[in-house]
């Protein structure tokens, strides 16, 4: 029987599925380890943890090839994962000035950045998603009407992406006056996206200052208060 292709259909909802499964398989790790229950989400709007669709997205189309050995799967999952987090993390605070994610409490870890554990789980997350998961998602995906929905799709994540970008840039504006003792004017967005929602979405986004110190963005806000 051929193999049918990768489709952006798929990517959709390969995206879709595993941001909510992510964010939900997160918050019950965090919880369960921490006895903390709180946001785990990467965006604003919906239940939505993007590095986990992102990130699956990316290793069903590297991996795909290598779905009859699990011992590769594992191997190439827990590199391709891990250079994908080193990436996603780099990228995330060369944009806002922040870290949404810090492992330098762990052994074995890089910069804080990436560690063995989560290189492990990786590994894992690959052998269960391409051995396992993904041909029964194909035929469930392949059920679904895609020509509107998927627009639908797209642009309630690319709306969502968007309002995000402006919360977080907004927030760290607000967390960086504070700290550093300036003057700051409200606008619009920081009523809308203000210091309630921003906290309780984003609960461990830290402020790096110019020594390289890392803060709560929380805490600053609550000098403040």
């Amino acid at each position: 029987m051929k193999k049918e292709g990768i489709t952006i259909h798929r990517i959709i909802w390969y995206t879709l599925i595993f941001s909510v499964l992510g964010l939900i398989i997160e918050t019950i790790y965090c919880f369960a380890t921490t006895g903390i229950l709180e946001s785990r989400k990467g965006l604003i709007l919906g239940p939505f943890c993007p590095i986990y669709g992102v990130g699956a997205s990316v290793l069903i189309i590297l991996l795909d090839n290598y779905s009859n050995s699990k011992a590769r799967l594992f191997c190439l999952g827990a590199i391709y994962g891990t250079i994908f987090e080193y990436v996603c993390s780099y990228v995330m605070q060369v944009m806002y000035g922040s870290r949404f994610w810090d492992y330098s409490y762990t052994n074995f870890q890089i910069n804080g950045r990436i560690s063995l554990t989560y290189t492990v789980f990786w590994g894992i997350l690959s052998v269960i998603l391409i051995g396992y998961l993904k041909g029964f998602l194909d035929k469930w995906i392949e059920k679904i009407p895609g020509k509107i929905l998927d627009k639908v799709i797209v642009l309630f994540v690319g709306i969502d992406v968007f309002v995000t970008i402006l919360g977080i840039s907004v927030y760290m504006d607000r967390a960086k006056s504070i700290y550093e003792g300036r003057e700051y004017e409200n606008t619009f967005l920081d009523y809308v996206l203000n210091d309630s929602v921003m906290s309780f979405t984003f609960p461990n986004l830290r402020y790096m200052d110019s020594e390289g110190r890392e803060i709560f963005v929380k805490d600053i806000i609550g000098i403040e208060k």
